[in-house]
């Protein structure tokens, strides 16, 4: 039924609500007349048609202050308060209007006893206003329409902006505010109490609550942490405001709301830049990015930009993703040149070119095959981007005197297991041997762990296989693993990058490592779901092991010794170890090449396993191409 009426066009409905409106005030009238002469009254024939002219004189007030354009089951306080006075004029109206027929009809004023009129308001306003309060109350209590039993976390500006907001739409019901001042405490808001979060485990169970929605946007990202712990046991989807820096101006809008994000999980706040280092390398110079298309090197491009650079160069293999940060650029930023350019890094005539052509100044280097498991099955490519393509660019960046150059490097180059992690601890040789040959080129690494959103990260792979239903996917319950958002962990680059000499490896500060299994739990919790196990077959989302994939650590370490000295920076550390002189890495790179050029798998690995002896091979080698291994030789 009540779906029915739901459905019927909005002509309709306000047709509904005027019948059932005149209806209303004909009886209001008689039961004023009847309470005043205490039997049952029905007008005689002088009286007749005052009464039940009653609604041709309140339906155009009702109208005039549109009584009948406001949704009822949005209908608030304002709302009701119009009511009252649109009921309040109709009485006054009708009192006079009665009189004054009651006078030329009869001759007898006492037909209509004065305290009628003021009856008849005081049961026009309690009926009319009764009316659209029950029926909001069927509307938003329609166990039939599909709405959502939700709390809100903070009773401050922010939740109460988002509490109307929520009025407004039959998808929401909020049954409680939770906050953390005892002061807010049993108050009411919007006729929605606050309670304490000890609270909430009552109110989760009474209500069968399934949405919290952070409505903290000033708080902490430790704050944020220690309330999303708090509400992990419960299995509730936990959707939160952005902060009030991503807010946009003007009132919280339910589009506003979003999952919570690891970000939001890793509980760590951000350290104020040094605007001075970040200038260093970039203000009114000449700036080239390679890889400029991938997760990091993209970044780079959008702090770049806005830290005002002379000309910004976009280097990168992939015409699409070009393409794609080109177009974004373009977009946002008018006052500085971008030149997208496609090339390979091993490519040292276009790079030198390039690099003459335009003089670039400062270098960032992020091109890189970085996928451990997809570089073990493809290991000479492997090291002839991530070592040569470095080499590469390295040595046209002395040859055009380049004054800057930033190599962007990974935990995994720290007693790695892996060759893409062996490539990353190579390159950082080459530089820092290179450093020692000249002084015209200043060479600086920096190393750190997973970034969030990447491409190939498990974060993206984890909620994907949440909203298809599961499984979710982990390699092992012991892998562990450090995470940085990338915008923080570029700035951090930046910055890093201007504080080298000569040869620096800079280690960013990634906080504490997280356990990948309890990573999960808590993404499938925290999306309102429970862990299927064998102690709640019930579940959800089971978890599934998929064993270690070739390369890959268990736990990643950011330094290959305890050599480690500070900076300036709270974020950032030097790191002092063991490195090649030129000629004896030279000769394994010569090596390489012959290794490459003959396919001869065994012998790249052994040759990878000289220059960085902590390299310690997860597994045997596993190149598609590689001869022992492969299922296709014939």
């Amino acid at each position: 039924m009540i779906n029915k009426l739901l459905s019927l066009s909005r002509n309709y409905k306000k047709l509904i609500l005027i019948i059932t409106d005149s209806f209303l005030l004909v009886v209001t009238l008689l039961t004023a007349f009847s309470l005043r002469l205490e039997h049952w009254y029905w007008p005689n024939e002088d009286l007749f048609w005052i009464i039940f002219c009653a609604p041709l004189i309140a339906i155009p007030i009702f109208i005039r202050f549109s009584l009948y354009r406001a949704i009822i089951r949005y209908i608030g306080f304002k709302a009701l308060w119009r009511v009252v006075q649109a009921v309040t004029l109709y009485a006054i109206l009708w009192g006079i209007v009665g009189f004054m027929m009651a006078s030329q009809g009869t001759g007898n004023i006492q037909g209509i006893p004065r305290s009628v009129i003021l009856i008849n308001w005081v049961l026009a306003v309690l009926v009319i206003v009764g009316l659209r309060m029950v029926a909001r109350w069927i509307l938003t209590n329609d166990k039939d329409s599909k709405t959502t039993n939700v709390v809100i976390y903070g009773a401050g500006n922010a939740g109460r902006q988002l509490s109307n907001a929520l009025m407004q739409s039959n998808e929401y019901n909020t049954v409680a505010f939770i906050d953390d001042n005892s002061e807010m405490h049993k108050q009411s808001i919007n006729g929605v109490e606050v309670i304490s979060p000890i609270d909430f485990e009552q109110l989760f169970i009474k209500y069968t609550v399934t949405e919290v929605l952070l409505a903290i946007p000033n708080a902490s990202r430790a704050r944020r942490k220690e309330i999303i712990n708090f509400l992990e046991p419960f299995p509730v989807l936990v959707r939160s405001l952005p902060s009030v820096s991503e807010l946009a101006q003007g009132k919280v809008k339910i589009a506003d709301l979003r999952e919570v994000t690891i970000k939001d999980l890793l509980g760590r706040d951000t350290v104020v830049a040094n605007q001075e280092l970040l200038s260093l390398n970039i203000l009114n110079k000449v700036v080239m990015v390679t890889g400029a298309g991938g997760s990091i090197g993209s970044e780079l491009c959008r702090q770049i930009v806005s830290l005002n650079p002379k000309l910004l160069i976009l280097f990168e293999l992939s015409e699409y993703a070009l393409y794609k940060i080109d177009s974004e650029l373009s977009k946002s930023v008018s006052n500085i040149e971008i030149l997208p350019l496609l090339g390979t890094v091993n490519n040292r005539d276009r790079l030198s070119s390039i690099l003459k052509r335009f003089g670039v100044q400062t270098i960032y280097h992020a091109a890189a095959y970085k996928h451990v498991p997809m570089v073990e099955l493809n290991n000479t490519e492997g090291v002839s981007n991530n070592i040569f393509g470095t080499l590469c660019c390295a040595e046209v960046a002395i040859k055009q005197k380049v004054e800057t150059f930033v190599l962007i490097s990974t935990d995994k180059a720290v007693r790695p297991t892996s060759t893409m992690g062996t490539t990353k601890r190579f390159a950082e040789l080459v530089l820092q041997a290179l450093s020692t040959k000249q002084t015209d080129t200043r060479f600086t690494m920096v190393r750190f762990g997973n970034v969030l959103g990447s491409s190939g990260s498990v974060i993206p792979l984890f909620k994907q296989q949440i909203d298809e239903g599961g499984p979710v996917t982990v390699t092992s319950s012991k892998m562990i693993r450090y995470f940085m958002t990338i915008p923080e962990a570029v700035e951090l680059v930046i910055q890093a990058g201007a504080m080298g000499k000569g040869g620096d490896v800079f280690v960013l500060n990634m906080g504490e490592p997280v356990p990948i299994l309890e990573l999960a739990k808590k993404m499938i919790r925290l999306s309102g779901l429970q862990v299927k196990d064998k102690s709640n077959p019930n579940g959800d989302i089971e978890i599934k092991y998929t064993g270690v994939r070739p390369g890959e650590k268990l736990y990643e370490e950011l330094l290959v010794g305890s050599n480690i000295s500070t900076t300036d920076h709270p974020m950032i550390m030097r790191a002092e170890e063991e490195t090649l002189a030129w000629d004896e890495l030279n000769l394994i790179l010569k090596g390489l090449e012959v290794a490459i050029n003959n396919s001869d798998h065994q012998e790249l690995r052994n040759l990878l396993i000289k220059a960085v002896p902590d390299f310690k091979p997860q597994s045997g080698i596993t190149d598609l191409l590689f001869s022992e291994k492969s299922e296709y030789s014939k």
